[in-house]
């Protein structure tokens, strides 16, 4: 989703240097070893955006978890979400990670799935997508601690810059494979980050919007494909 997602959404990106002025070095190329450290199952914790229509669409976020499985020879990175919406009126877009997709009206608090690949720009360290006829793009940004990242969209403009926070699982298992405890952990030292990146950016704390795992209702969706997913590859043709 835009959304997301996410997007992030993706050493893959940007560093946060606290001392900078600028908060942030935009032009570190993306790596196979920055997309492995993303590859797996994330939770979107927290965001913050100014552009209008990801801002309305960030607000009916409930929960929000998302799979990122990179193809290195394609240049692409599929990403599969999971999203706990509060939705009553007609969306053209919506904020995981950072690329909207388009959405139809939908009742309140329902899971949505999505699937779309993203577009590596490997040599500026950028995420990209096309949506709506527009390409929306995101810089993944690592902090100090690399068991989080975040996205982050028009850094240059005030108006409408944006950015999210994802964290891993409390306990991690192989990328893309059922994990031991679905619970997402962002410590107070990971948030405490995520507070200066937002000063830094020169936006307020009282931007953010905060997402609840326990709000989830995706959970057995996510338990119905991957029990499909197991019975596919025990079958007959598949051995």
């Amino acid at each position: 989703m835009a959304l997301p997602w996410a997007l992030a959404v993706l050493s893959l990106l940007p560093l946060l240097s606290a001392q900078s002025p600028k908060c942030f070095n935009f032009t570190v190329p993306l790596t196979n070893a920055t997309l492995d450290q993303i590859t797996g199952k994330w939770f979107y914790i927290a965001s913050a955006y100014r552009r209008p229509e990801f801002k309305k669409s960030a607000s009916m976020l409930q929960s929000v978890f998302f799979y990122l499985a990179p193809n290195y020879t394609e240049d692409t990175v599929l990403v599969r979400e999971y999203w706990t919406m509060t939705v009553i009126v007609h969306l053209s877009y919506t904020v995981l990670l950072v690329f909207p997709p388009f959405l139809p009206g939908l009742s309140e608090n329902q899971c949505i799935y999505n699937t779309s690949n993203l577009k590596i720009q490997w040599e500026n360290g950028t995420f990209s997508k096309y949506e709506a006829g527009e390409e929306v793009t995101g810089y993944l940004l690592f902090t100090k601690d690399p068991g989080i990242f975040m996205i982050v969209n028009y850094p240059e403009d005030k108006q409408n810059m944006g950015l999210s926070l994802n964290a891993p699982l409390e306990s991690s298992s192989a990328p893309l494979l059922p994990q031991t405890v679905d619970k997402p952990v962002a410590t107070q030292e990971q948030m405490r980050e995520f507070y200066e990146t937002i000063t830094c950016m020169g936006m307020d704390k009282s931007e953010i919007m905060y997402t609840d795992e326990k709000k989830d209702q995706c959970g057995p969706l996510e338990k119905e494909q991957e029990e499909r997913k197991k019975e596919n590859e025990g079958s007959p043709e598949n051995t």
